[in-house]
């Protein structure tokens, strides 16, 4: 039971962050077809920065993490504008390719400036255990679930509530629609890349205070893919629960059948539901007549 408790906790933190980042890949398909391969890299770029803000400049932890939003902001924003823009109306393996030399760059970049050894990520979770029955569970783990499921919270009340995340989801049910409604389809473009980054860039910032700083903090984005099909490329509450579900996996996988098998089950997942539902759990199925 103690090894059952311990392993829950440590899936369900994995697959809050799983979520977080799921949540940056859905809404930059709902918003524009694309599939976002260097969603990952921005974990990475967003890590580092935080890192930088706090543990070589020793700003405090909210400026510096307010700072990076910011900088997450920027960077949505300008690949949006320079690098996706121009692709409009391209064949889709170009914009794919695309993302993947911005993963390149985005990699380059941050080993350009900080290398590529791993660093010590400055603390900002507390580090100590809780006993909870007979097992004895990281405070960070526990504290990381609860800012995960804030953050997440704070999205779905902002897709369902805001004004900007009603026309979100009016330019992803129907373009033309939006537009004939004033809805400026190219600012929300910009605006679905802007949060992806920034839920990127938090994601990020909780695994490095984890696992620490370095380019095992990307791998995170390739892990992410069988979350976004098991819940469905364009369903929010699908990524929630489909990192929910890949996070428990890899954690029971890993802690009864080794460590091994828990990197590959998840892929395992991705191809069945690719063969039995292929557009997720909660995935809007699509029927083009010709």
């Amino acid at each position: 039971m103690e090894k059952f408790l311990q392993l829950t906790l440590t899936g369900l933190t994995n697959g809050a962050i799983f979520s977080l980042v799921a949540l940056g890949f859905v809404l930059i398909y709902k918003a524009s077809d694309v599939i976002n391969f260097a969603q990952g890299d921005f974990l990475l770029v967003g890590a580092y920065i935080t890192f930088a803000f706090v543990g070589q400049m020793g700003l405090p932890w909210t400026v510096g993490v307010f700072l990076t939003m910011v900088l997450a902001v920027l960077l949505g924003l300008l690949v949006e504008r320079f690098v996706l823009r121009p692709l409009i109306g391209e064949p889709i393996i170009s914009v794919i390719m695309v993302t993947i030399g911005l993963s390149s760059m985005l990699r380059a970049f941050v080993s350009s400036i900080w290398g590529t050894t791993g660093q010590p990520f400055p603390p900002f979770i507390p580090n100590f255990n809780v006993n909870i029955g007979t097992a004895v569970i990281p405070a960070d783990r526990i504290i990381a679930i609860i800012l995960a499921a804030i953050l997440l919270i704070i999205f779905t009340l902002f897709f369902r509530y805001s004004r900007e995340g009603i026309a979100m989801r009016a330019t992803a049910d129907d373009q033309q629609a939006a537009l004939s409604m004033g809805i400026s389809v190219k600012k929300i473009f910009a605006l679905a890349w802007s949060i992806a980054a920034v839920t990127a860039a938090l994601a990020g910032v909780l695994v490095a205070n984890i696992i620490g700083v370095s380019g095992v903090v990307a791998g995170i984005g390739l892990r992410v893919f069988p979350v976004v099909i098991l819940g469905g490329l364009d369903s929010i509450p699908g990524a929630i629960l489909g990192g929910i579900v890949i996070g428990l996996l890899e954690a029971y996988t890993g802690g009864y059948l080794g460590s091994g098998l828990s990197q590959v089950v998840p892929f395992i997942v991705l191809i069945l539901i690719l063969m039995v539902k292929p557009y997720g759990l909660f995935g809007e199925v699509r029927i083009e007549r010709v």
